[in-house]
Formats: C-alpha cells, sequence, structure tokens
C-alpha cells in the first residue's frame, strides 16, 4: 500500500492538469485542484466530493498564489506534491513581440510558478518529505522561431528549479522537471496560445511554426492520460530524475540537442580555454 498524497495542481481545467487530477484522484488521494473556470472540473467534483477542492484563481493576479496555498493548507493541512501546471504562449518573433506580451509569459509561467513552489517549500522542508513537478517543455531545452517567449520562460522556469533541486535535496524533497513533446492538451487551441502581430519580414521564418502550431490541435501524438499515469507513479518512486523528456519526440529532439551543444563546445574548447591567464591551475569550485 503506497501512503495516499495530497496534490496540489494548478492549470487543472484542461489538458495535464486535468488528467493528472482525474488519475490521483481515481487512486484515492487528495487534490486541490487550481482553475480559474470552476465548471471545467464540475465533473470531477462530483465524482470525487471529498478529495477534490477547487481553489478558484488566476494565478497572474496578485494575491492568486497566497489564495491558492492556503486553500490547500486549511483545506487538506499539508501539500505532498505540488504540480506547476498552468501556462500559456504567444507566438512571435522578438521585434512582433511587446515588452508587455512576453512579461505576460514569464508572469505565468515563471513567476507564478515560482512563487507557488516557495509557498510550500517550508512544509516540505520541515516535514522532510515532499515532491514539486514543474510542468516544462522541449522548449525550455531547446527553442524554435517565434517560440523566444515560451522559451524564455521555460529557460528561466529549468534554471531556477535545477538550483531548487539542489537546495532541497538535504531535507529530502524532489524536484522533477518534465519536458513534453506535443500532447493533447488544448495547448494548441486559442485557449493557451496566443499570436503577435505579425509583420511581413518574418513571414517566412515564423509564419511556418504559427501554422504548424495553430494546426495541431486534435492531431499530437502524446496522450495526456498516459502522461498522468506516469506523472502519477513518479510522485511515488524511489527515484526520480531532475529531467524527463516525456513523449517520442522529446526525447529525440532533446537527445540531438544534446549531442548538437556537445558537439559544439568540442568544436571550439581550444579557443575557449585561451581565455584564461597562462598558467592558471584548474578552478576548484564549492559545486
Amino acid at each position: 500500500m503506497t501512503t495516499p498524497l495530497t496534490w496540489l495542481i494548478t492549470g487543472a481545467s484542461q489538458g495535464f492538469g486535468k488528467a493528472l487530477t482525474g488519475e490521483v484522484l481515481g487512486r484515492g488521494q487528495a487534490v486541490v485542484a487550481s482553475v480559474r473556470d470552476p465548471e471545467t472540473v464540475a465533473d470531477l467534483v462530483h465524482r470525487y466530493p471529498d478529495t477534490l477542492s477547487v481553489a478558484v484563481a488566476d494565478l497572474r493576479e496578485p494575491g492568486a498564489v497566497e489564495h491558492v496555498a492556503d486553500h490547500a493548507v486549511s483545506r487538506f493541512g499539508a501539500v505532498d506534491v505540488l504540480v506547476n501546471n498552468a501556462g500559456r504562449a504567444i507566438v512571435g518573433a522578438a521585434e512582433e513581440l511587446t515588452v508587455e506580451q512576453l512579461r505576460e509569459v514569464l508572469e505565468l509561467n515563471f513567476f507564478a510558478a515560482a512563487a507557488l513552489t516557495r509557498a510550500v517549500l517550508p512544509g516540505m522542508r520541515q516535514r522532510k518529505s515532499g515532491t514539486v513537478i514543474q510542468m516544462s517543455s522541449q522548449g525550455g531545452r531547446l527553442s524554435f522561431p517565434g517560440m523566444g517567449a515560451y522559451s524564455a520562460s521555460k529557460f528561466a522556469l529549468e534554471g531556477w528549479s535545477e538550483a531548487l533541486a539542489a537546495e532541497m535535496a538535504p531535507f529530502g524533497v524532489r524536484v522533477v522537471l518534465v519536458e513534453p513533446s506535443r500532447f493533447r492538451t488544448g495547448f494548441n487551441t486559442s485557449h493557451s496560445l496566443g499570436m503577435a502581430t505579425t509583420m511581413d519580414a518574418y513571414a517566412d521564418v515564423v509564419g511556418p511554426v504559427r501554422a504548424d502550431l495553430s494546426g495541431a490541435d486534435g492531431i499530437q501524438e502524446g496522450d495526456p492520460a498516459r502522461a498522468a499515469v506516469i506523472l502519477a507513479d513518479l510522485a511515488q518512486a524511489d527515484s526520480i530524475p531532475l529531467r524527463l523528456p516525456l513523449g517520442t519526440e522529446a526525447v529525440a529532439r532533446l537527445g540531438q540537442c544534446y549531442e548538437r551543444e556537445l558537439a559544439n563546445v568540442l568544436d571550439w574548447a581550444d579557443i575557449a580555454r585561451g581565455a584564461d591567464f597562462p598558467g592558471m591551475p584548474a578552478a576548484a569550485q564549492a559545486v
């Protein structure tokens, strides 16, 4: 028998969030589901009235993170697993996107996730247990034309979470970055995917990406229900990776990315080493 856990899942209205909420509830565990529209999870509330609690919030709004964290603690006493899943993207080249749009993507995908993580960390640290699942993307390790804002938010989440994992390891708190490829989550609909005002200059380089993303809904190869099983199992596994590519495309693309970047480091290694003072010994650092 595994120990029942209490989960806090953001973006639970669709996709990964709703699939994972249903999977966890079906295993007899408790969930606080953060959504903007409670009607999106009304079916699950009807089926699991005792173990599902809904926190209605737009995590970009002031006080929303505190509201969700307080709701979870007051309802179930503690959060064992945090899943930062809420997110959106705006497609556009660097010149097409306004700074305000860039900030909007970072606010939800990075700052809200970081703030909610910080809110649950003291309890996890004191109990010396807990798991933080950060829903990143293959776009959190590599990027594409038109996806700079989205990747910026996910790169930030990955860097922050990698440091977090090392900071929390002595306290028994685990962190995993999940890097999915294309899944049938609703991400490729106007609900989650915005479009910047286009410029003719970028039609050839960003246009195909924009068309591919906006036309992908319903034909993505990834199954959120299968992903939910993997993530629910992961939370109670004896060991977890820092990064988990999710989906065949993510495994292939990220593998190619790492190989390409390693080759680049080796190709330029001699020139790069020439920047040091001559005769200096190798650096000795704490990490």
